[in-house]
């Protein structure tokens, strides 16, 4: 039986082109549960895939997409059976391994998590890797011992995808968010999910270039890396954490020593596509009580296959806001 999925492919000139094709289930991979896919979502790292390949995929035509959910279709795994409504993160799926942009998946078993009851399959892609990510940060926060009394947190590239359902839990869960981004006019969005103020990107990375600021922040959740994350760093208070997850300027940051031994500043490095089950079955546990779902909903936009080329290189140029939700189907 056939299925439709985005066929990529990637020229001389390494630029990757894209169709819609119908594919037979022996196109698919190895693996030993079969998921009917109805959505998956677009990050990032898809937006590498889809445009140059990013370095990510080794071998082509490929289909791309890091995430996916849908429903158990078949299973050689005792974990799993067929009606079992599952999400995807990561293990290189949708990079070294065919992925969610396609109506059917094949995988491990052992990279699959069941859904919680609380949440949809729409809803699990608008989280995504995403979500997700925003959720492991703030459980690296909670570990640290900030709780929401240690005074603000701070939330780099907060009108993205990690940024915004970052603010979204923390705000739910009490802490007061100070959302930074390049789009001011995002500001009542982002104070819609929750956020107590509203700091323009240029006030981080235009802020005295030194080691140590004045201390504001008990806490970092940064999906920018660069000169933001270094300027943060440096106003982060005593004893305080950052949770870092993402390099949209870069994976370099003009930093120094000082805030880790003068402050004793930690920083906990967030990665969630080869971690363990065990913690990503929390965070998704997390996701379905501490993520307000309804704001989760404000954050989404709608795709479909034949969207995602024009789509990628708008999400590498920042200019997506919140979540892109793809239905496979369409």
């Amino acid at each position: 039986m056939s299925f439709r999925a985005l066929v990529l492919n990637q020229g001389a000139d390494r630029k990757v082109s894209g169709a819609v094709e119908a594919l037979s289930e022996d196109n698919l991979p190895a693996g030993d549960v079969t998921v009917a896919v109805e959505y998956s979502t677009l990050n990032y790292k898809d937006g590498l895939v889809l445009t140059t390949g990013g370095g990510l995929v080794k071998a082509w035509p490929h289909v791309g997409g890091i995430d996916f959910a849908g429903t158990v279709e078949k299973s050689d795994n005792a974990a799993f059976k067929a009606g079992d409504k599952v999400v995807l993160n990561g293990w290189r799926v949708g990079e070294l391994h065919w992925g969610g942009y396609a109506a059917k998946a094949r995988v491990k078993a052992d990279w699959l998590v069941k859904l919680p009851a609380a949440i949809s399959a729409k809803r699990a892609m608008a989280i995504g890797t995403a979500g997700y990510t925003s959720m492991l940060c703030v459980m690296a926060l909670e570990k640290h011992g900030i709780k929401p009394a240690a005074g603000e947190i701070l939330v780099t590239g907060a009108a993205g995808g990690v940024g915004s359902v970052a603010v979204a839990i923390l705000a739910k869960l009490g802490y007061t968010v100070a959302a930074a981004t390049g789009r001011p006019q995002e500001g009542d969005y982002l104070k819609a999910l929750g956020a107590a103020a509203i700091l323009d990107r240029k006030e981080l990375v235009e802020a005295p270039d030194r080691p140590l600021l004045s201390e504001r922040f008990a806490g970092v959740v940064d999906t920018v890396s660069g000169v933001m994350f270094a300027k943060a760093l440096a106003q982060v208070k005593y004893g305080g954490a950052a949770a870092v997850c993402g390099l949209a300027a870069g994976p370099s940051f003009p930093g120094s020593i000082l805030p880790f031994i003068l402050r004793g500043v930690s920083v906990y490095g967030i990665d969630s596509v080869m971690l363990p089950k065990a913690p990503r079955e929390e965070a998704w546990r997390r996701l379905g009580t501490d993520l307000p779902l309804d704001k989760l909903d404000s954050t989404v936009s709608d795709a479909g296959l034949g969207d995602l080329m024009t789509l990628a290189p708008k999400i590498l140029k920042g200019e997506i806001r919140g979540r892109v939700v793809v239905d496979v189907n369409k």
